[in-house]
């Protein structure tokens, strides 16, 4: 099973690909926030002279920058950048495919209305809410905690949905619904809770944007098929390959930040049947 990243501007790369060669498109494109998305990743050592903070049993302990990663999340025509990549999705979907398109409140509602016109209003399945809670919250108005996708298939009377393959989740209150059904779950509903990316869990890689697995893993496994080709050309820190490897899917990655590439090469090394196309020199 070979898989492919590429290093580039996604838009030519999309054109040079057959009509139809896609089962499934997750994409994570920036926000559009105006903002500089930063992430530093930090070690702490100990050290008891020049401390800058103070651990267990009152050791005291110094943070190491080892990393930091930003990029510029603005654009002057947010949905002209959009337009010609989303046309070369829907192209590239095979008949049964989906595409989940992840954005944010800021701009999920023009996103939708220009899908609308590229897929049609009846190829429009769901927008899922996920929904966390973490990170500071504002006193001027809602605290926005949460991110939008829109869930979009070629064709609505054709797609994959492996509703038998989707991974259950607890009962809220068990105790209502029986031993039997409070053992093997519900299905999720378009609400989706789920954790950021942990600071300092093993999932970590110190990319800025970096999504959880879990919140992938249930994308592919419901929308795709064992040895299924799945496509993210906004790929960033790789984490829709690590879901396709562990579910047996083939992944296609398209990314043109040179931090993204040296985040994937870590992320994937030992894993030998990748295609690395037009890939930067390293340091």
């Amino acid at each position: 099973m070979t898989h492919t990243i590429y290093f580039g501007d996604n838009l030519p790369i999309l054109q040079s690909l057959p009509d139809e060669s896609v089962d499934l498109i997750y994409i994570d494109p920036p926000f559009n926030t105006g903002k500089t998305q930063g992430r530093t990743q930090i070690q702490t050592v100990r050290d008891e002279t020049n401390g800058d903070r103070v651990g267990f049993g009152g050791r005291s302990y110094r943070t190491v920058e080892l990393a930091n990663r930003a990029y510029r999340d603005r654009f002057d025509d947010f949905l002209g950048f959009l337009e010609p990549r989303l046309i070369e999705a829907r192209r590239l979907l095979a008949p049964h495919g989906s595409l989940y398109f992840h954005i944010d409140y800021r701009e999920v509602h023009y996103c939708k209305i220009l899908l609308d016109e590229i897929f049609g209003r009846d190829a429009f399945l769901n927008e899922i809410i996920w929904a966390y809670d973490y990170g500071g919250r504002t006193k001027k108005k809602w605290p926005p905690k949460h991110d939008n996708i829109l869930y979009y298939a070629k064709d609505p009377e054709n797609y994959t949905f492996n509703v038998d393959e989707i991974e259950r989740i607890p009962y809220m209150a068990p105790g209502l619904v029986g031993e039997e059904k409070a053992a093997r779950g519900k299905l999720p509903t378009d609400t989706w809770w789920h954790t950021i990316v942990p600071t300092n869990g093993k999932e970590k890689t110190g990319y800025p944007t970096q999504k959880p697995l879990g919140i992938l893993r249930r994308i592919v496994q419901a929308s795709s098929r064992p040895g299924d080709l799945v496509m993210d050309f906004f790929a960033g820190s790789g984490t829709l390959g690590a879901a396709c490897l562990e579910l047996n899917r083939r992944f296609l990655l398209i990314d043109n930040n040179p931090q993204a590439i040296q985040v994937m090469r870590q992320r994937f090394t030992g894993v030998s049947d990748i295609n690395w196309i037009g890939l930067p020199a390293e340091d």
